[in-house]
């Protein structure tokens, strides 16, 4: 451990391989985002329909999180409108589908084909472009990795790692005494392949397609198993609309603004509660009326003159 601790790198390899891979990883990513972006083309406007379905189970989450702002009979109302609505399928993007699944005790769950809808058609075959995009740039570059630069030592992390990292920094390269900090070229690929999310959003926005796709290094031999998405499986709106009907009907409301002049009083100090529960004194004298006040007028004028 000694002796690792004082190997001296040749900068030599900091100028020919650790940033070469790095500028090489750079101009892939943009490369593959514009591929992408010309094999996908523009993103299609999502159907009226479908958006309203997704929007009609966001209200009724709406209304269990901020219900207690309206009256209780709108609450009501919104409670028993969207309970039936959800029942009745009124928002479901085919609700003949729906009905038809119900009718057929078979299997009401069962997804549809994809080659026979054309939307969920074109969603798999964006899906594979995606992926053979993502496949095919890492294949080539680990092919040029490992033939040009394998066992090399690139860099030396500046800070303490336990002895789980080693073989994840230390990738084709096999040593048991070496530090954990010192990393191998190949393992300097995937810390540029999972790191450059950041630079790849600086140089070409959020929204770009540069940065590693996860679904598609699922579907690659060897490489992070079961993260690959299962595409064709849409969700069934019917039974999470079913799912937030017996949410809503079991959601309690008590409106916010009750008693909330006594509240705003008790809070500056203008009202005591125990005050205005009491019932008030009577008064033994009557509050006296215009034609008294008028009769005590006319005394004081006569009494003057």
């Amino acid at each position: 451990m000694g002796d690792s601790q004082q190997m001296i790198l040749d900068p030599a390899i900091r100028d020919w391989v650790l940033i070469p891979i790095m500028i090489v990883m750079v101009l892939v990513g943009v490369l593959r985002h514009h591929i992408t972006m010309l094999l996908t083309g523009t993103p299609k406007k999502p159907l009226l329909k479908a958006i309203r379905e997704s929007k009609a189970l966001l209200r009724g989450m709406r209304l269990r999180s901020f219900g207690n702002y309206i009256p209780h009979h709108a609450f009501n109302s919104r409670k028993q409108y969207l309970s039936q609505a959800y029942e009745k399928g009124t928002y479901l993007k085919n609700p003949d589908a729906a009905k038809d699944n119900n009718n057929n005790n078979a299997n009401p769950l069962t997804a549809p084909n994809p080659m026979t809808d054309p939307e969920m058609m074109e969603g798999m075959m964006d899906g594979m472009k995606k992926q053979l995009v993502n496949m095919v740039p890492q294949m080539l570059i680990m092919g040029w990795i490992n033939f040009f630069f394998q066992g090399f030592i690139v860099i030396k992390l500046p800070f303490p790692l336990t002895p789980r990292f080693k073989s994840m920094l230390q990738s084709g390269v096999d040593t048991r005494d070496m530090d954990v900090t010192w990393v191998s070229s190949l393992s300097w690929y995937f810390l540029n392949l999972f790191g450059l999310g950041s630079v790849f959003a600086l140089i070409l926005g959020d929204s770009n397609a540069a940065g590693v796709d996860m679904a598609a290094m699922g579907s690659m031999p060897g490489m992070m198993p079961g993260m690959g998405a299962q595409p064709g499986q849409p969700q069934d709106f019917k039974k999470l609309f079913l799912a937030e009907k017996e949410n809503v009907l079991i959601t309690p409301h008590v409106w916010d603004l009750d008693d909330v002049e006594e509240r705003l009083l008790t809070k500056y100090g203008k009202f005591s509660p125990t005050k205005s529960s009491s019932p008030p004194a009577s008064k033994s004298k009557k509050e006296p009326t215009i034609k008294d006040k008028i009769k005590a007028a006319q005394k004081i004028s006569g009494k003057r003159r």
